[in-house]
């Protein structure tokens, strides 16, 4: 049996001697890069993190001593040190979460895929422990150098730094990189702390002390325990830490074993909270993933293992519909610029800052910040594009509310990666977007659905110089184009089908749903049902058009892979009704709760939103309406009130 195959829970690594656990980091290496290759996922993170968490889990004891990663996805190696070992179906349904998850192990705490929470988490774990009297538990929060842009982890550290009795042990993972080279003063702060002199003296500890240990295939990682030498210049603490009052160990090698226990147990035996600097690479021990320079391993899909390679080329997709219009929009307007937090490749403004440099700005996971700073560039004569994963705005809701919607900023954001994402768990769906930017005044919302609806859209945004404005679009390849047959108005009229009484049904699709929606006409036509299918093109706020149009039809669908409650369907029940339409609204979207790991289409079909269930409850609620015999659609039935 392989080492690893021997490991069932973190105890299981304390009997293991020091070359048996550079077999261990080996053969943990061999399964990511084998079992990633087939699934996809975070690979290039959890290569990084070899050493730096068998190193935790030997120190310290996980679960009674509590393990916090910021971001969850660097947690694939804690997962198969503590029980996980099938990989199989990881990130699909009814497998392994690619994030820590409370319901596969006692050792998971946060599913922590949105970055800069972990010391927030630390700090009130540690303090709850010390208000109950547990002075013996430890909490560990692993951090990378890129969460550490977020400002909530300075809100953190900034409470953190006045527990001098709490047991929390802060291990900064330092790759100088999130996505991307991590930017910023805090960067600039590391990278000189790890040129410092003192670096190479730490580097050279762990083998120093195996050396001295005993003779070969004897040494043990106890020796470490009673070595000292060093140790006063590199626990006192540096430059900006130490004006916070933290004690700070390193840099230490994250990838020299020896080194990252040593660390740890010092960490561990002061009492009080202490940093740990551990400078690791991104991709370590995978050729294609340490040669490549553009991150294309921070996330893998399915690739081939010796070469890195996709095994199916990606089709063209909607974030590169941006990359390319975002640039031709740039040279011919010198006032736009585009802002990234922390993800310049994923959301496709490498190209511009590649051609544009001064134009791009990185404002590191920072999306609060990220969107005030829009709005003081607005105020000063500027048209910013923020561009983000979709799941991420909500972090910066207040920020699009208070400075940029109050102020009458002229703001876009992209949102990538709207609606369903599927694989990526609960927190990457992108499902909350439409319910709240609804409640943003003076806000509008376009949901391109194809690429010419894309380019278009993103035009008119940033056209727009006296209001934020939202461009939403999914995950993944451009779907064919869906070109009007009609126009009313503003709204593009997509399909027509002809029924037994006339066009009966308004089908809405938004965004990629729009494809949805034609496919519903077009089974509801084959029950002799008539219908109008209709793309608003901008679905925030509600047209008028939208509303003359829905006034025509006795039953309004509207088809969104956002919530279905509170979302545009119910923004368009509310509309017409203010309009003084009776008109029913039936609509189609997400339910109000966290949705597991699924792909994509599982995902449609579990909550029915597949076009045969969309015609399948329109029909129903048209046999509803006309369940008086000859009773016209649209006009209230005659009721019998005898007796």
């Amino acid at each position: 049996m392989s080492l690893l195959g021997r490991i069932r829970r973190p105890a299981d690594l304390h009997s293991l001697t020091g070359p048996e656990l550079e077999v261990l980091a080996k053969e943990l290496r061999d399964y990511l890069v084998d079992s990633v290759s087939k699934t996809g996922g975070h690979l290039g993170p959890n290569l990084g993190v070899v050493e730096l968490t068998l190193a935790i889990h030997r120190v310290f004891e996980s679960p009674r001593d509590r393990v916090v990663f910021d971001t969850g996805h660097q947690s694939y190696v804690h997962k198969l040190l503590t029980g996980r070992q099938d990989f199989a179906d990881l990130r699909k349904r009814g497998g392994l979460s690619g994030y820590p998850s409370r319901a596969e192990s006692e050792h998971d705490i946060v599913e922590n895929s949105h970055a800069s929470t972990a010391l927030s988490w630390a700090d009130g774990i540690a303090r709850a422990h010390e208000i109950s009297g547990q002075k013996d538990r430890h909490v560990v929060a692993v951090i990378g150098d890129g969460a550490l842009t977020g400002g909530m982890a300075w809100e953190a550290l900034n409470n953190i730094t006045e527990a001098q009795d709490r047991r929390l042990v802060i291990v900064v993972n330092d790759n100088g990189r999130s996505y991307a080279p991590t930017i910023g003063g805090f960067a600039h702060h590391l990278d000189a702390l790890r040129t410092a002199r003192g670096y190479e003296k730490v580097l050279g500890w762990g083998k120093r002390a195996l050396q001295r240990s005993g003779p070969p295939g004897r040494m043990t990682y106890d020796a470490l325990h009673g070595f000292k030498k060093g140790v006063k210049d590199v626990i006192a603490p540096q430059g900006m830490f130490e004006d916070l009052g933290m004690k700070y160990i390193g840099p230490v090698d994250g990838h020299d074993l020896a080194a990252m226990e040593f660390a740890l147990r010092r960490a561990k035996a002061f009492g009080s909270p202490v940093i740990v600097h551990a400078i690791t690479e991104k991709g370590r021990g995978y050729t294609p993933a340490m040669e490549d320079v553009a991150d294309r391993f921070h996330a893998v899909g399915v690739i081939h293992p010796e070469t890195g390679l996709p095994v199916a080329p990606s089709r063209f997709g909607w974030t590169s519909v941006f990359a390319e219009e975002i640039v031709e929009i740039a040279r011919k307007r010198s006032d736009v610029v585009a802002v990234t937090a922390a993800m310049l490749a994923p959301v496709g403004l490498a190209p511009l800052a590649e051609e544009l440099p001064e134009r791009v700005i990185d404002v590191g996971i920072a999306e609060q910040h990220a969107l005030t700073s829009a709005a003081g560039m607005a105020f000063a004569g500027l048209h910013p594009v923020v561009a983000l994963y979709a799941t991420f705005l909500n972090r910066a809701y207040d920020q699009l509310l208070m400075d940029v919607a109050l102020h009458r900023a002229g703001v876009t954001i992209v949102l990538d990666r709207a609606g369903i994402t599927g694989d990526d768990g609960a927190s990457h769906n992108g499902m909350w977007d439409l319910a709240l930017l609804r409640t943003v005044p003076r806000l509008r919302l376009a949901a391109p659905r194809d690429e010419e609806t894309m380019r278009t859209e993103l035009r008119e945004a940033v056209d727009v110089d006296d209001a934020p404005t939202v461009v939403r679009y999914p995950k993944g390849a451009l779907p064919e184009a869906l070109p009007a047959i009609g126009h009313e108005g503003t709204v593009d009229v997509l399909a027509r089908t002809a029924g037994d009484g006339g066009a009966r049904v308004l089908l809405v699709g938004v965004g990629a749903m729009a494809h949805t929606a034609v496919a519903a006409a077009a089974a509801l036509g084959a029950q002799g049902i008539g219908s109008t299918v209709v793309d608003p093109r901008w679905v925030l706020p509600v047209s008028e058009d939208l509303l003359d149009l829905a006034a025509k039809h006795d039953l309004v669908v509207v088809v969104e892979d956002g919530l279905g409650t509170g979302g545009i369907g119910s923004a368009v029940r509310d509309a017409l009704a203010q309009a003084g339409h009776a008109v029913p609204v039936q609509t189609h979207g997400l339910p109000h709760e966290f949705l597991d790991h699924a792909a994509r289409p599982q995902i449609v079909e579990q909550y029915h939103l597949q076009a045969q269930d969309v015609a399948r409850q329109a029909a129903g609620a048209v046999a509803a309406l006309t369940s008086d015999a000859e009773q016209p659609l649209g006009q209230p039935a005659e009721r019998d009130t005898r007796p």
